[in-house]
């Protein structure tokens, strides 16, 4: 009688069973990343419907996406040019976001005076530079980001300094492309403290920016693809 009655409660909670773990399947189906890459180039089909190509020179070192924040659908790219010891000089970071329809209050709020023009679509610009001592936020974009660098092998110089260039694909603000090229400081002998206000060097950093969001306009091409 007993393991009649067990099996009796085992069945009765296999369809409990079976839907908990295609939800987890589900769940996890949807955080694969979506866009395809192919040698130096990546592919969207779909906000936006785009073609990225960096420098031959680059290695991809991977995708990631999860929900950033709880309430963002994040898909983040990076590549990287490295020297002989495996330390990055250049990265070129690509990113997809999109706010959950549970959050409809939610909107990008970039409030950047510089803008670019590529591909026909108008970007939000800004810089700043980076020490990677840095204290850095607990599942940011940007501690997924270092995951992903580090697990291929390589490591990121004592300080970089970034430029960022975001599009926001809708009117209500919900969707963006970002993407982000950064280089290394040593070269110049420089720390991202150097060029801070206060800073030895923070007289410099004006040209500096100037330059950096040059190379990442020439090193990054951008072809829009018809839309369906």
């Amino acid at each position: 009688m007993r393991r009649s009655w067990l099996f009796s409660r085992i069945w009765c909670q296999l369809p409990l069973v079976i839907v908990l773990l295609w939800g987890t399947h589900a769940v996890s189906q949807a955080e694969l990343p979506e866009r395809k890459v192919q040698g130096d180039a990546l592919t969207s089909e779909h906000d936006p419907r785009i073609h990225i190509t960096v420098p031959s020179s680059a290695h991809y070192v991977g995708a990631d996406r999860w929900i950033l924040g709880g309430f963002d659908d994040c898909e983040l790219h990076a590549f990287v040019d490295a020297d002989q010891h495996q330390t990055v000089r250049r990265l070129y970071w690509i990113q997809f976001e999109s706010y959950l329809s549970s959050r409809p209050e939610l909107h990008h709020g970039y409030d950047s005076p510089r803008h670019a023009e590529i591909a026909g679509m108008d970007f939000y610009v800004d810089t700043w530079p980076h020490a990677t001592d840095a204290k850095i936020e607990s599942g940011s974009d940007l501690e997924h980001l270092i995951v992903l660098v580090r697990k291929k092998g390589y490591k990121l110089p004592n300080g970089m300094i970034y430029a960022r260039f975001a599009h926001l694909l809708d009117k209500e603000k919900r969707k963006e492309l970002m993407i982000i090229y950064a280089e290394d400081l040593d070269p110049d002998g420089l720390t991202a403290a150097d060029l801070l206000k206060g800073g030895r060097a923070h007289a410099r950093w004006p040209g500096l920016e100037r330059n950096l969001i040059d190379r990442a306009e020439q090193n990054i091409e951008l072809q829009r693809t018809n839309e369906p």
